[in-house]
């Protein structure tokens, strides 16, 4: 069976006004990943996500490099105990 972990990704660049959160919900429902991303005041992109570990690990490359309009420059990746909180991926509007 696959091992569950969630993930909490604070993307920093060129990331809000170029479809990253929308693209980067595109790309988790693709991989089977639930969660969420906010743009945060501070121009950076907050994500949590939690799936498979192989699927999370190829969602946080993803993240890394982003859409084609974006250039991410930093992708800060912290670990926490997975809880199976969420039923899909969503984009939501601002967090803090």
């Amino acid at each position: 069976m696959a091992e569950n972990i969630r993930a909490r990704l604070l993307v920093s660049g060129r990331v809000q006004g170029v479809f990253y959160r929308r693209l980067a919900q595109v790309k988790a429902r693709e991989l089977g990943i639930t969660g969420w991303a906010h743009n945060l005041i501070d121009g950076e992109v907050g994500i949590l996500c939690e799936g498979e570990k192989e699927k999370i690990e190829q969602f946080i490359d993803w993240c890394k490099q982003g859409p084609p309009l974006s250039k991410v420059e930093n992708c800060e990746v912290e670990y926490e105990e997975y809880k199976g909180e969420f039923t899909n991926f969503e984009v939501r509007e601002f967090g803090f």
